[in-house]
């Protein structure tokens, strides 16, 4: 019998992008999948595809920002399924903009969706999966370790994402949890994408590409999900895509100036 086989998979912004390639690695694997997004066509078009493989899925929309909506999502999921075996924390967006510019207000909203609501559905959960061994996936990014420039408040939303990884770690380790930052360069999309600014400020058209701009090849989504179950399986703490990566981040904490040159150099 498969690791996955009958487990129970809740992926948040599963609809689309990573999350939805997410989900249906899991289902490939014979999970059984509580898939939540924010838009209701999609969330409803993702589970239904799903599920006319024999999957079982359900799908759930909620804004994530939003206790109550979480709360329902948590008390849905385990009534129709009974358990909970993994969280993914993949819901969360990107933005772009210079940093100086990028008001109080942007960076609490951004903040809002990319560690709060993370939070709130980590909280959750934690009864469930402590219960089970379980797993708390969180979906962080490159940036999650180095900033850029041009990407606004995105970076600082990220680094508390990696450090409330390891918190969770440290703390809910010994009891079983298994917690894995995924730390992943730009995706591969099938249609090229420009992300819109964030304000009024003129930022260089290649920053405004997946990645900011980042000299990395982009990682075909399909193998990235296939490595993050493998890390599960293995309890990993960390996934970071590509692996020579980590050589800029050690770097940079060793030699701040010398990270900051490399940055320059790379993006």
């Amino acid at each position: 019998m498969g690791y996955w086989r009958d487990k129970v998979v809740l992926v948040t912004g599963g609809s689309s992008g990573l999350g939805r390639v997410l989900a249906e690695a899991f289902v490939q694997a014979q999970a059984r999948l509580a898939l939540v997004g924010l838009e209701p066509d999609a969330v409803c078009a993702a589970a239904e595809e799903l599920r006319a493989t024999g999957a079982s899925v359900v799908g759930l929309r909620a804004d994530l920002t939003r206790q109550e909506d979480v709360e329902r999502v948590f008390s849905e999921t385990l009534q129709r399924f009974g358990r909970l075996d993994v969280l993914v924390n993949n819901a969360g967006r990107s933005m772009r903009g210079r940093v100086a510019d990028t008001t109080p207000e942007q960076f609490r909203e951004l903040l809002e969706l990319n560690l709060i609501a993370l939070v709130r559905c980590t909280r959750a959960a934690l009864p469930h999966l402590l219960s089970r061994r379980g797993h708390v996936v969180n979906v962080g990014s490159l940036a999650a370790k180095s900033a850029a420039r041009w990407v606004g408040a995105y970076p600082a939303t990220k680094f508390a994402v990696a450090a409330y990884s390891q918190q969770l770690r440290l703390e809910l380790g010994p009891q079983g949890l298994h917690v894995l930052l995924v730390c992943p360069g730009p995706i591969a999309r099938a249609e090229p994408r420009l992300y819109p600014l964030e304000g009024l400020e003129d930022v260089p058209e290649t920053a405004r590409q997946p990645g900011a701009g980042v000299k990395v090849r982009p990682i075909p989504p399909q193998w990235l999900a296939r490595r993050i179950l493998r890390a599960c399986e293995q309890r990993r703490p960390e996934l970071v895509v590509p692996a020579k990566a980590r050589w800029l981040f050690a770097i940079a904490q060793l030699w701040p100036r010398l990270g900051d040159w490399l940055v320059l150099r790379n993006t």
